[in-house]
Order: structure tokens, then sequence, then C-alpha cells
């Protein structure tokens, strides 16, 4: 569906949840707070007009052209992937309890466990530091990993994030590929 979703498509929504792009060996697997209404509606992630997550790949050199939501499945050619801390699909990432964020860090625990990527950059402080129970987490590399896989923490690019414009994520984003690239992570474990 590329057509914008009405308020009857948002509303069914609720009952909706966006599929997991995953595989084994991934450089990144990107982590959303949870899918949003139009996200779940057309089924894509980050696919809100205004979410800032594709512009920031382009910016930061993960991908060489800007992609669209519906285009997503490219990112498994770049061995890039992309899930959620909790699959339940909700109009603000607010509406989630710290009780699903935890429950949600476990699950997510077991499916790096499974596909073991590199590295997992979870997409939002606040609910990295409640999912995750680490109320003092900054941006960046977290001195503990997840499940064996470096783990790094990304500023929410929704569009309602007003702590950080286009211009730092992709600052941020690119942090984090350089830190991914193969040949850098070689020199890193010598």
């Amino acid at each position: 569906m590329h057509l914008r979703p009405n308020a009857e498509d948002l509303a069914a929504a609720r009952t909706r949840t966006v599929p997991d792009l995953i595989a084994k060996g991934l450089r990144v697997l990107f982590v959303g707070v949870n899918p949003g209404l139009y996200s779940a509606a057309v089924g894509h992630h980050f696919a809100r007009p205004g979410n800032r997550f594709w512009p920031a790949l382009e910016r930061s050199g993960f991908t060489t052209t800007r992609l669209s939501p519906f285009d997503e499945r490219a990112l498994l050619d770049q061995h890039l992937g992309i899930t959620n801390v909790v699959a339940r699909t909700t109009a603000r990432a607010d509406e989630l309890g710290a009780e699903e964020l935890r429950h949600g860090a476990t699950v997510l625990a077991a499916k790096v466990r499974r596909f073991e990527p590199a590295f997992v950059a979870v997409l939002g402080v606040t609910a990295f530091r409640t999912a995750f129970e680490q109320p003092r987490a900054r941006l960046g590399e977290q001195l503990e990993g997840l499940a064996g896989s470096r783990l790094w923490v990304l500023p929410n690019p929704s569009g309602l994030n007003a702590h950080h414009q286009l211009e730092d994520l992709g600052r941020l984003f690119r942090e984090l590929r350089e830190a991914a690239t193969p040949s850098r992570r070689l020199k890193r474990k010598r």
C-alpha cells in the first residue's frame, strides 16, 4: 500500500504489527521503540512522513541514496536490519509501560542471540534507559553489549523528537557506521 492511510486505516492498525527485517550476520540491527499507527497501517518500518530514519541513513553513509520505507528490504543487501523493542503498535511510544519495555528487551536479547548482528542500535535513549534499566545511559556505544553484540544508542528519529535535528542524526548515525565498518572492527579487535 503506497497510499496514505486514512483515519479508518490508522484505527485498524492498532491490531497489526510490522514484520522484522532481519537476517543472520547483519552489520547493524536497528531497533525502534515500537511501530506507530502509520507504519503498521502501511506495513513498513519508520513509514510516517516526517520520520527522519531514512534521511539519517543516507546522510550517515549507511545508504548511498535515500530509501523509502517501501524500499526497506534493500537494507538487507547492506547487511542492515530493523526490529522493535516492543512489537505492539501504538499512536505514541509513551503509551508503553516500563514492564512492557523491559519484557521487550528480553525478547530483543533472544533475537540478538539467534541472529548475531555485529551491532544493535536502539533508537531512543529514553526507551533504552527504561527497557534495559540503565537510567544514566547516554547516546553512543554502551559499555555492556547485548547477547554477544556491541550495543549502541541513537536518538529516536521521529519527527516529534525536537532534541535532535537531521544534521545531528546524520552525524550520530555516521559514528555508528564508522564503528560498524568491517575493517574498523578488525583493527579494534587487535
